[in-house]
């Protein structure tokens, strides 16, 4: 009893050390790595609470080891101010605005010293920021864009992958927000300022903002990063496309496509907009008032016979396929098979997809023969269902004619029992 109990106290240790251990790791997690205590400059500004504004101690510049000096020059070993900062020791202070973009290139276009730290890190920024609407503004001397620090930030810079930065996928509108949505300091752009209140609106920013789903666009996802220029006249069908690729290369291949183009319209912005893209609906087309079509189109053309169809199509497919569901729903409420009728739906429901994908080829024979396709499968689904039906209720008809029988026979039995019992009553 005493040797189990000696080893039970022993096991209770080791996980006790454990825990402790690993709370300790991640208490530390967020500190400075590779950063001397003997280091002057982060010391003394700590002592005399003179940190720069925004300083954080999770700056991924910190935890890879690159203290003040790293940016700023100077002599971090020394607590001799003098010496310290002095420019013999390479001390360049505070850069200008002007100084900005180079300043980070010393290491950011550096690739032997970034492989070091990121080995995937593109070191072409400086060069891309050049080629930007900022960067070329900036070069005029325009010291009003947007510069690395602007988005990046100064002294609590962190990795496009963290929560926390300024430049994770869900805070870049907010970032982009602070210069694009102030009236006041656009002003001498002449370009609007309520593209961050569109964008929150739109089916992008809902999924990002309000869903939180990354994946969903954010602003350098369509205009770019380091290198970000608005979309050009040719450019913005392929920035749609890059994530919308089917509906890019269906629209490329129709007439509309080069129609378009002569006559200076944008593809997918001519009907989808673009910072307040809105939930897509089958009613964008058609001839009803909301379709996009009946804004070029009138009745008697042939645009306007072709989008009726399309969309006479798409509603058949859509009505049918809800039907069906709702069968569905029935035969998994009354517990029968419904695998075989689920899978087919789903088939169903791809050509519904497929279909809506189609409607950018702008040919209804196209659009009709994959929602003909559709209509088949659901109507497979249907039948499955209504056999799965069928044989609820035999089965259910079944066992009441059943419970019938048996309590036929229970009655009869009881009957028979009585008539025994009184016989023996009336010999006894």
């Amino acid at each position: 009893m005493k040797k189990s109990k000696l080893k039970e106290r022993f096991l209770l240790l080791h996980i006790l050390s454990a825990l402790i251990f690993l709370t300790v790791s991640i208490t530390k997690a967020d500190e400075p790595k590779n950063i001397s205590e003997n280091d002057k400059c982060l010391n003394c500004h700590k002592e005399m609470e003179i940190l720069p504004q925004g300083y954080q101690e999770y700056d991924i510049h910190l935890k890879n080891g690159l203290s003040c000096a790293g940016c700023h020059g100077g002599d971090s070993n020394s607590d001799d101010e003098e010496i310290a900062m002095s420019k013999e020791k390479g001390f360049i202070g505070v850069p200008t605005r002007k100084e900005i973009p180079e300043f980070c290139g010393k290491c950011h276009s550096n690739p032997n010293l970034m492989k070091k730290y990121h080995p995937g890190l593109a070191t072409d920024q400086v060069s891309q920021y050049y080629t930007s609407v900022h960067g070329k503004k900036f070069k005029e001397g325009d010291n009003k864009v947007a510069t690395c620090t602007s988005c990046h930030k100064v002294h609590q810079i962190l990795p496009a992958s963290d929560p926390r930065s300024s430049v994770y996928p869900i805070n870049v509108p907010q970032t982009c927000r602070h210069c694009h949505s102030n009236a006041v300091y656009m002003k001498s752009y002449k370009i609007p300022t309520d593209q961050y209140e569109l964008y929150a609106t739109s089916v992008h920013g809902k999924q990002l903002l309000e869903n939180k789903d990354i994946g969903a666009p954010a602003c350098n996802d369509c205009h770019g990063n380091h290198g970000a220029t608005p979309p050009g006249l040719t450019s913005i069908v392929f920035i749609c496309g890059s994530c919308h690729v089917k509906n890019m290369e269906f629209f490329r291949e129709t007439r509309m496509a080069k129609t378009f183009e002569d006559l200076g319209f944008h593809g997918c912005e001519q009907c989808h907009g673009y910072h307040n893209i809105e939930k897509t609906t089958d009613n964008f087309v058609g001839t009803n008032k909301e379709a996009f079509c009946v804004k070029c189109h009138e009745p008697g053309e042939k645009g306007y016979e072709t989008a009726g169809k399309i969309r006479n199509s798409l509603s058949e497919l859509a009505r049918i396929y809800k039907a069906a569901n709702e069968k569905l729903l029935d035969v998994q409420l009354k517990g029968m098979d419904d695998v075989d009728i689920g899978f087919t739906l789903k088939d169903a429901h791809q050509k519904l997809i497929e279909a809506r994908t189609l409607v950018h080829t702008f040919n209804s024979d196209t659009v009709v023969s994959t929602t003909n396709e559709g209509i088949k499968l659901v109507k497979q689904s249907i039948n499955m269902a209504d056999t799965e039906i069928e044989k609820y209720y035999d089965r259910r008809n079944g066992f009441l004619l059943a419970t019938f029988v048996l309590v036929i026979l229970a009655v009869g039995l009881y009957l028979k029992i009585k008539d025994i019992e009184k016989v023996k009553k009336e010999k006894g």
